[in-house]
């Protein structure tokens, strides 16, 4: 496995950040560091990430579109699919999900999410939290605890980047 240590991130990272406390006519600086942190290998997500965010046809979705098309990975290759397998397979033979829960989790990003993690040596990005007694939903970190992927929210990225304002404004003002 390739050690990347750069964060890989959900979904939900970008939606709820846009959405509420980095929004981009508020915090334009959180967005610019995403983007700075990205051009040196640190923060990514992958393809199926930025098809849920097509769905939009937002602000978030023209920002991805314009400033983070690079920055979303390919899945399509042969240890994600591996992983995303037995994922897969793992999430079958957990009697606790609803079929329901089953197809959420095969029709979304979430598991392609961590399996990439997984297969590349990445740290999973998400504003979920753990719920190993949910039945309705099979949750990011739960998946992650089951394959052994370390996880973290927004927040904790941040403090460990350093914070993301400070090198995007350093870059924009040539420091």
């Amino acid at each position: 496995m390739m050690e990347c240590q750069s964060y890989v991130l959900d979904s939900n990272v970008f939606i709820q950040a846009a959405n509420q406390y980095y929004a981009f006519d508020l915090v334009p600086s959180f967005w610019e560091g995403l983007v700075w942190h990205a051009d040196r290998g640190r923060v990514l997500s992958i393809d199926r990430v930025s098809q849920e965010l097509t769905k939009g046809q937002d602000e978030l979705w023209s920002w991805a579109r314009d400033h983070f098309s690079s920055a979303f990975a390919s899945t399509n290759e042969k240890n994600v699919i591996e992983v995303y397998g037995d994922i897969m397979k793992w999430a079958k033979e957990q009697t606790q999900f609803t079929a329901a829960a089953r197809a959420g989790l095969a029709s979304g990003a979430d598991a392609w999410l961590v399996a990439y993690a997984k297969a590349k040596g990445c740290i999973v990005v998400t504003q979920e939290t753990p719920a190993p007694g949910s039945r309705a939903r099979v949750k990011i970190p739960d998946i992650c605890e089951a394959f052994e992927v370390p996880f973290t929210n927004t927040f904790d990225m941040l403090r460990d980047l350093g914070g993301l304002g400070r090198q995007a404004a350093a870059t924009r003002e040539g420091l």
